[in-house]
């Protein structure tokens, strides 16, 4: 009885050890309260978004792993959330937070106030490229701890507070790109570690002396109202930029020397050590003359170095106007011959700039008549019907999509330079290539704001094809019928440097392939950056997986095979054809439009997101939110191999047509990619996975082959992804073999 007793014992004592040692990580894990309100209150005022993990009310985010929420114990020290497209406010509760240090919600449309309550603790402050108003608030001056802080690309506007005195560890300090005004405060003055400071493109005026005795390497005060004479100091500063400001040319002078020092001595003489005490007794002393002989030779020489400075400016005047109107009138008899010469080929589809209307009328009349007598022919070649029917027979059924011939019309009289030809496209049945007849390489036309926003309908809603990562896209109609697509770049990149726009267009405009999305124009007028596009379709790969109501129009399995070997096919070219070879970094897809084609959009536009830092996304949310690979998540690097990644998670989507994040289906079928990926090679749960609009319609060797690239693409890492031109060849076989198994 004692024994059974003792043993007894001995199991409560063991049971009570499991549940300290197991009931210890959660009782000190969890968050503090404090915290967990605040972050209740910020998620409240931004609107409630969908961000994995995050809750309205109540939640442990340190225990829970809440989506760029980062934590030291039970204590909230970060907030990193850029490029999440996130809404709403800060609201009042960032003052609650009890421990944190850096709060990053740049490139959002987060509007409203910046509040006058935030955290102490606070040491690195981003708020880039957002839709805040109202003026910085005077609280700043509690930030002791504060070493970064960016409030660019916003819409703030008032005078600066007079709060830095207290800011003596800020480092970077970034204003830039608001409609702030007046003086910099006498404040500023006291940011001894201050290295950085950009508040270009604003309004404030005023002198600068405030900053001359600061230690800043980087200094950008461009497009102010900045007046007066700039100090000597800053012209030293390593990195000045100071233009667009309305500065007197001159340094600022030194003070003056006392009355009662010596004139300088004549002709090189020695000074007369008894100078000084005669001129004291004399008054016929040399500083009681309004000018010295040394000074009027000065005056002199002044005036001779301005006289031949303005005739050399002259000079060099009439000279480049010489030069101009001698190009000018070089340039108009090359057009005269070009001129006759495009008339001469005008059988051949050659198209000019006509010169007047009649002319207008008869070579447009004679360019479609050939142009129909062209599409006739091709109907010939390719038969009536050439798009992809539907067929009953669950392995031959293929995806119907409509094949819209591109009619040949001459461009409108207000284009400045030539119009790209239009690509016919033809398309037969399934596995035959989509060609591209009659196109021509031109460089891209300049528009004006006011054509743009006539063909738009000045950008309206009713106009809106899609809205990308870089900017809305707008549908532009042409008087003549031409169809374009206008992206209008966001707030962020539409401040780009002009030069950096036009090398942007150059290299767009020399991407030329039947899968690529074709640069037409661009225009950069009124600090506008606006790219023109070929108008292709509506349609993307994303809306016809997740947003088509009819079972019967979903992709058949032929179809799909066909948009990933078009796709990849882009890719191809991007990778292998370009030099120097181009990186995607954003396929998905939304970037995948589909007509009689498959056309890959938002291609070389991959600088921009460093420009406007998209990129710098967590990586978290990337994870779950889009089809990047995890070497960019870990250590930023992005190469052809993380374009392979992403396509492999398109083929996933188009095997399952799943979305790479579902938080609708149970927990352990969330992420597509770590659910799907250990059943890759089991065929019974192979066939469980494919998408059920299919419905069986597919050979089982070809989904075995597809699931097979597929876990090719996904690797963790990159070096055991394989090329996109292997996975082109494999995707050519299987459509063969589909063909093949039909026959």
């Amino acid at each position: 009885m004692l024994f059974f007793q003792g043993n007894n014992m001995n199991l409560k004592v063991l049971w009570v050890g499991f549940m300290v040692i197991f009931g210890l990580p959660y009782c000190y894990a969890f968050t503090d309260e404090r915290d967990v309100s605040a972050i209740n209150s910020f998620y409240a005022a931004l609107g409630s978004p969908p961000l994995p993990g995050w809750i309205l009310n109540g939640g442990d985010p340190c225990v829970e792993n809440w989506q760029g929420v980062q934590c030291v114990g039970p204590n909230i020290t970060a907030i990193v959330i850029n490029g999440a497209n996130l809404g709403g406010q800060l609201g009042d509760g960032l003052g609650n937070f009890s421990s944190i240090i850096t709060i990053d919600l740049s490139n959002n449309n987060i509007g409203g106030d910046i509040p006058e309550s935030l955290p102490l603790t606070l040491r690195t402050f981003f708020l880039s490229a957002n839709q805040f108003t109202g003026s910085i608030p005077s609280s700043l001056s509690n930030l002791t701890l504060l070493t970064d802080m960016s409030v660019n690309n916003n819409h703030l506007t008032g005078d600066l507070p007079d709060a830095f005195s207290s800011l003596t560890g800020l480092i970077n300090l970034d204003l830039s790109f608001n409609n702030l005004s007046g003086q910099l405060p006498a404040s500023m003055g006291n940011l001894s570690s201050l290295t950085t400071l950009r508040v270009q493109n604003n309004q404030f005026s005023g002198m600068l002396n405030v900053l001359e005795d600061l230690s800043v390497k980087d200094l950008n005060i461009e497009n102010n109202l900045f007046s007066g004479p700039i100090p000597e100091k800053l012209l030293n500063i390593p990195n000045f930029k100071k233009d667009g400001n309305p500065f007197n040319t001159s340094i600022a002078p030194s003070l003056a020397p006392p009355q009662s020092s010596p004139s300088p001595p004549r002709s090189g003489a020695p000074p007369d050590p008894g100078t000084k005490h005669r001129n004291s007794s004399d008054g016929s002393s040399s500083q009681s003359n309004p000018k010295t002989e040394n000074e009027r030779s000065t005056s002199t020489l002044k005036i001779i170095a301005y006289v031949v400075v303005s005739v050399i400016l002259v000079i060099v005047f009439v000279l480049m106007v010489i030069f101009c109107l001698s190009k000018h009138q070089e340039r108009k008899s090359k057009n005269d011959e070009l001129l006759k010469s495009q008339v001469g080929r005008a059988g051949r589809g050659g198209f000019i700039e006509p010169k007047n209307e009649e002319h207008y009328a008869k070579t447009n009349n004679m360019v479609t008549g050939i142009t129909k007598e062209n599409h006739k022919e091709k109907r010939k070649e390719y038969g009536p019907n050439s798009t992809m029917a539907v067929s009953d027979n669950p392995v031959e059924e293929e995806h119907k999509i409509d094949v819209r011939e591109t009619s040949v019309i001459m461009p409108p009289p207000h284009v400045e330079k030539v119009t790209v030809q239009p690509i016919v496209l033809s398309g037969n049945a399934v596995g035959t290539s989509l060609k591209m007849m009659n196109s021509s390489a031109t460089s891209a036309t300049s528009f004006s704001v006011a054509e743009l926003q006539q063909c738009t309908n000045s950008f309206s809603e009713e106009n809106l094809i899609r809205d990308g990562m870089f900017g809305k896209v707008y549908l532009a109609e042409f008087p003549d019928g031409k169809l374009l697509e206008v992206m209008k770049l966001d707030n962020v990149n539409s401040r780009m440097p002009v030069d950096e726009f036009l090398e942007l267009v150059l290299t767009l405009s020399e991407l030329r392939h039947p899968n690529i999305a074709e640069l037409v124009g661009y225009c950069a007028e009124f600090d506008q950056r606006l790219l023109v596009y070929k108008y292709f379709s509506r349609k993307s790969l994303h809306d016809i997986l997740h947003f088509g109501d009819n079972v019967i129009g979903k992709l058949s399995w032929s179809a799909r095979l066909e948009v990933a070997l078009g796709a990849a096919k882009g890719l191809e070219y991007l990778h292998e054809d370009c030099q120097p070879p181009i990186v995607h970094r954003n396929f998905e897809p939304a970037n995948i439009l589909l007509n009689d084609a498959v056309c890959v959009i938002e291609c070389g536009l991959s600088s921009l997101m460093s420009f406007n830092s998209v990129a710098q996304l967590s990586g978290r949310i990337r994870a779950l939110y889009s089809y990047q690979a995890p070497e960019i998540n870990d250590s930023g690097h992005c190469t052809d191999r993380s374009d392979v990644y992403s396509f492999g998670v398109v083929m996933l989507e188009l095997l399952t047509g799943r979305k790479p994040y579902d938080s609708t289906l149970p927990r352990a079928e969330q992420h597509l990619v770590r659910w799907a990926s250990s059943q890759l090679y089991d065929i019974n749960a192979l066939s469980r996975m494919v998408d059920p609009s299919l419905s069986g319609r597919y050979p089982e060797k070809s989904l075995s082959c597809f699931a097979d690239i597929i876990s090719r693409c996904i690797q963790q890492e990159p070096e055991f992804r394989p090329p996109i031109s292997e996975i082109v060849q494999d995707l050519v076989r299987m459509i063969k073999d589909v063909k093949v198994a039909r026959q």
